[in-house]
């Protein structure tokens, strides 16, 4: 069985074509900057040479037709035609308390998760436009939701709820919803594969770090708590994105710098996190090359950073009553060895002690922890879409 996982951003498409008989990758690929006339496709056919394109692609439903096209080249496609593909799993940001679990999309869900993108306005009409444009183009094919926020549905009112008055979470939803659900469920599962283990008697801290970032709390196999909030502005610092601040701070700023809702929600989501600490970037390759010519901004917004990851971690082993195993992933917690080998200095009293050479290492499934820890560091290498394909499969 051939799964077409498709994840559609606000002007970006990301997608994997995978063989579910044995988890194979049959091709991957990207297409950026949607619904302009320079917009950029990398398409790669495992085992063949990229095939790139540059041109007009005004919608996302031009874009998947464009993938699609890709996919069915005589050359350097992967299939024969379009009915080879026999399910779509899509990657849906935010499925509120709806949705606990991946569902197959019917035009009720659909309704549901169009209902959903109140709390996720810069996510979820994506993922429906995709959802849509699928359905235009594979008019029989089946199709499947996969949710950010479902795995932490096990989460209890302990950790989820703000504390306002209970009326508001029954009228409007208020609450921590978490996000990266998909990315944790899949560290999960295979860390405890990899140290021959049943999830559900390890108690695990998934650091997802990228340009978005998270720590979840994974006890027995569940998520007990997380990083994010109501959406994926709370918790860490990230690249563009505040993450906790303190909610005086908001009408503050709104009345000293004139600030309307939509000027404030822009200024918290794309003009702060390491970005507005530097002045510089939202890329940790650039404010660590910067912080080596000594750059303190650049040195300081990657210690705010570590502080908060730090922060959570002690958190969470306490909320868990301990830990089993620190797992790092995304393309800062897969990548950068620099910011691991930090976040984990002063961690030695959980029972832990970083490997400084086998932490030299880039996206793969390794520990990096000194032999004979207690509490184990890994990295692994996330794969949300096989996660995806998986429920898709199952469904």
């Amino acid at each position: 069985m051939k799964v077409f996982v498709l994840n559609c951003g606000s002007s970006s498409i990301k997608y994997q074509l995978i063989d579910m008989d044995n988890e194979s990758l049959l091709a991957k690929g990207s297409i950026e900057r949607v619904g302009e006339k320079n917009a950029y496709l990398k398409h790669t056919t495992i085992g063949k040479q990229p095939i790139e394109f540059t041109g007009a692609i005004f919608n996302h439903k031009d874009g998947v037709q464009k993938v699609l096209e890709v996919m069915v080249d005589k050359e350097r496609g992967v299939i024969k035609s379009m009915a080879e593909i026999n399910a779509v799993g899509h990657r849906v940001v935010h499925g509120g308390e709806r949705f606990s679990e991946s569902v197959l999309i019917t035009d009720e869900v659909l309704q549901g998760i169009e209902a959903c993108s109140e709390m996720a306005p810069l996510h979820n009409p994506a993922n429906i436009i995709g959802i849509r444009a699928c359905q235009e183009l594979m008019p029989t094919t089946p199709q499947v939701a996969v949710f950010d926020t479902a795995f932490h549905q096990t989460m209890g009112k302990e950790a989820f709820l703000f504390a306002l008055p209970y009326e508001y979470y029954k009228k409007y939803g208020l609450r921590r919803y978490g996000f990266h659900g998909t990315s944790h469920r899949y560290v999960a599962s295979q860390i405890a594969k990899m140290l021959g283990k049943k999830a559900e008697d390890l108690k695990i801290i998934s650091c997802h770090l990228g340009n978005g970032a998270s720590v979840c709390a994974i006890k027995n196999g569940k998520s007990v708590d997380t990083s994010m909030g109501y959406t994926p502005l709370d918790g860490l610092v990230m690249g563009t994105r505040c993450g906790e601040v303190d909610p005086a701070v908001i009408p503050f700023l709104m009345n000293k710098e004139h600030l309307d809702c939509q000027g404030i929600d822009e200024l918290m989501n794309r003009k702060s996190g390491v970005l507005g600490i530097s002045g510089f970037s939202s890329d940790f390759r650039d404010l660590a090359e910067e912080a080596l010519k000594g750059n303190e901004k650049c040195q300081l917004a990657i210690n705010v950073f570590v502080h908060r990851v730090k922060k959570y971690i002690g958190a969470y082993a306490a909320v868990m009553g301990g830990v089993d195993v620190i797992v790092f992933t995304a393309g800062v917690g897969e990548n950068r060895c620099d910011i691991r080998k930090l976040v984990c200095q002063g961690l030695e009293y959980l029972g832990t002690k970083l490997d400084l050479e086998k932490n030299k290492v880039r996206s793969e499934d390794v520990e990096i922890s000194v032999a004979g820890s207690k509490v184990k560091l890994w990295v692994i290498a996330t794969n949300e879409e096989l996660v995806i394909a998986r429920d898709t499969l199952q469904i």
